[in-house]
């Protein structure tokens, strides 16, 4: 027997579900977060065009290694942004737009929680990249945390995959 919905009950599940319109400030945030990286990245692209004749062959590749750094932060703040935005607060219906995303089709908490952790491991090897060109300059120590740190990401993700590949092998059985 199905108990009555009472208007109570139904003015607290609105509010609730509402709710979700709280996360707009945020992914507005993001939006000028994105804003901040691309003038960062315009900033040191001039910087190494103006300065190229003058920087020695490791400097010339962290500056790319840095400026590579910055676009995929800026993609993973577009995930983020996209991706969360999708899932957790209201649809964008762009399903016509011809640039949509490939993988906003199918997104959902668990596609965004997978590619986000191999965004942060992209990330995160630029940046132990850039700390192995740069090791004459840096303590042993730093590095260790660095690498210690990577592999951390890289632990991180494979417990985010197996735990998806669980949960997908027990709901998806019978198909």
């Amino acid at each position: 027997m199905q108990e009555p919905n009472l208007p109570s009950q139904n003015l607290l599940g609105r509010v609730v579900f509402a709710s979700r319109w709280l996360q707009l400030p945020i992914y507005l945030g993001l939006i000028v977060v994105q804003a901040i990286y691309a003038y960062k990245f315009i900033k040191s692209l001039w910087h190494l065009v103006v300065n190229l004749g003058t920087m020695d062959e490791n400097t010339i590749m962290l500056t790319v290694l840095s400026l590579i750094d910055v676009v995929m932060i800026a993609n993973l703040l577009i995930m983020v942004l996209i991706g969360g935005y999708e899932t957790f607060v209201s649809r964008l219906r762009v399903d016509d737009h011809p640039d949509q995303p490939e993988w906003l089709s199918h997104v959902n908490a668990s596609v965004l929680k997978v590619k986000l952790s191999m965004a942060i491991i992209s990330i995160s090897s630029i940046h132990l990249l850039q700390t192995f060109i740069n090791a004459a300059n840096l303590s042993e120590k730093q590095m260790m945390w660095q690498l210690l740190l990577h592999l951390g990401f890289l632990l991180s993700a494979l417990a985010i995959a197996w735990t998806d590949k669980i949960l997908y092998g027990t709901t998806h059985q019978a198909h």
